[in-house]
């Protein structure tokens, strides 16, 4: 077993908190300054270090960074008896587990010191197991069928549709049958069918000539352009309008296509993975979806589990979420204590992994201490009833499982998986949108798409406009006026857009 190592220039704390330790069976190593200890460190290590803030020779947090620099995810307790601000906050950047003003509780002290090295084994045993499986995010039963169908299918070009509620992962399953295909070399793109006005979505599929209509300054490639010789991803592919619908089944058909304007066919190599958290069938008999697009798309059906159906792994993805939030952000890593995973396992997460890490982004930010109690968790969490109001609700119209083919009957094997969107904050319906938004900049801009101002610009006035209009029933003015916008703004911007109101 690894000592706790303290540090402090007053014989009278390290003496104390030596005996208070040994007496509760913890092996303890002590050091009256930073020197001395850093030079221990190179021949060892500890499993908690406890600190003075203020010595001769160097400062506690001097030291903090120094041995966070060697040791990451080392639990440092800061004591300090200057119990202001700034030293707070200092000790808290720069990692600090906890901060301990002296004079203090002994107690206390050993209990937080208990709490670190605790801490600290979990530290231990979670960075082992990551290092066994360092991509593969899903250790459910369920998942691990979709991780084998993914490997099934690796060597295959079959169209692929996905099935699964909103903020399950869908997109991360699609990203990973391109990786494992032969294709990974060539292109993958998305979209987002259900984000884009319907009169907006042809251009964006099949491209458009200039002059195609108002605003088309130039020739712009579509996405089945762009991914030739890789995968394009629909999303959300049961929004689709009819109309187009039936340009996607012809290409899915004979290959060929025509941009907006254009009157020479384009041939594109590209396969089509397709997902939906709809029902298709019953979209059909509605007479919202093509049966024969429906019979095109499903060769091969893909069912991800929502994250309930799998709470085994909400502690290794929320753990996932705090590393990369705490990489992006520029902080220390924050952890879960075993109330707050508790408390998250408990969750139905009606918006599943993509709120799952929302969450975790939040707690990132929110979180008054390194470890996250319980009572740091967002309301959502802590008053279920308040769970069926959040708008990333569980879609009622979810794929049934009698009606589809299991993950584990389609063709299978290894591969890495899970997640979806990076953004502050818990999913919290006035913010949902902007949440949503975000999530598509940041997968245009890693894609590489060009004109991404312009793009989300073009969605965004399209939305407004199109919710404008359809509040006042087509009234141009009355629109204009509860956008704050003039009349001629709202004219000519429908122009521009090629809104069909």
């Amino acid at each position: 077993m690894k000592s706790i190592w303290v540090v402090d220039d007053d014989h009278s704390i390290r003496f104390v908190l030596e005996k208070a330790l040994s007496r509760e069976g913890l092996p303890v190593r002590t050091f009256s300054n930073a020197r001395d200890l850093l030079a221990a460190l190179e021949e060892d290590s500890p499993q908690v270090l406890v600190s003075d803030i203020r010595m001769p020779g160097g400062s506690g947090l001097d030291l903090l960074a120094k041995v966070k620099a060697r040791l990451p995810h080392l639990p440092v307790i800061i004591m300090t008896a200057y119990s202001d601000l700034d030293s707070a906050v200092a000790a808290f950047q720069g990692g600090a587990f906890e901060y301990l003003p002296k004079p203090f509780d002994l107690p206390r002290a050993v209990e937080l010191i208990r709490r670190a090295q605790e801490e600290s084994q979990r530290e231990a045993v979670a960075d082992e197991a990551a290092a066994q499986v360092p991509e593969m995010l899903g250790q459910a039963p369920a998942m691990q069928d979709v991780f084998r169908a993914i490997g099934r299918l690796s060597q295959s070009h079959v169209t692929v549709l996905i099935t699964g509620e909103s903020g399950s992962g869908k997109e991360l399953v699609a990203r990973a049958l391109h990786k494992h295909s032969p294709r990974a070399e060539g292109p993958f793109v998305a979209i987002n069918t259900a984000a884009i006005p319907k009169d907006l979505l042809e251009s964006e599929l099949f491209g458009h000539e200039r002059g195609a209509f108002t605003g088309a300054q130039a020739t712009r490639r579509g996405r089945f352009e762009q991914a030739d010789g890789g995968t394009l991803f629909l999303d959300e592919i049961g929004d689709m309008p009819l109309e187009l619908q039936t340009r996607l089944l012809r290409v899915l058909s004979d290959g060929q296509f025509y941009r907006v304007g254009g009157h020479s066919p384009l041939r594109a190599n590209v396969r089509v993975i397709a997902a939906t958290h709809q029902n298709l069938e019953s979209r059909v008999r509605q007479g919202a979806f093509r049966e024969d697009l429906f019979h095109r798309l499903n060769v091969i059906r893909l069912r991800l589990p929502p994250l309930r159906e799998r709470r085994e792994d909400i502690g290794v993805l929320a753990r996932f979420f705090l590393q990369r939030s705490a990489t992006e952000l520029g902080v220390e890593t924050k952890r879960l204590s075993e109330a707050a995973l508790a408390q998250l396992l408990a969750f139905d997460f009606p918006g599943n992994v993509r709120q799952l890490e929302n969450i975790c982004h939040w707690l990132s930010v929110m979180a008054p201490s390194q470890v996250v109690e319980a009572k740091d968790l967002p309301q959502e969490l802590l008053q279920p009833a308040a769970s069926a109001e959040l708008t990333l609700e569980r879609s009622e119209d979810a794929p049934a499982s009698s009606g589809e083919a299991s993950a584990a009957a389609a063709p299978q094997s290894g591969a890495q998986v899970l997640a979806a969107v990076p953004l502050p904050g818990a999913a919290v319906a006035s913010e949902a949108w902007v949440m949503e938004m975000a999530c598509e900049a940041r997968r245009l801009l890693a894609a590489g798409e060009p004109e991404v101002w312009e793009l989300l610009s073009r969605r965004f006035e399209a939305s407004l406009i199109t919710a404008a209009l359809e509040l006042t029933h087509g009234r141009r003015i009355e629109a204009a006026q509860k956008l704050g916008i003039g009349r001629n703004t709202i004219t000519r911007k429908i122009q521009e857009l090629n809104l069909d109101v």
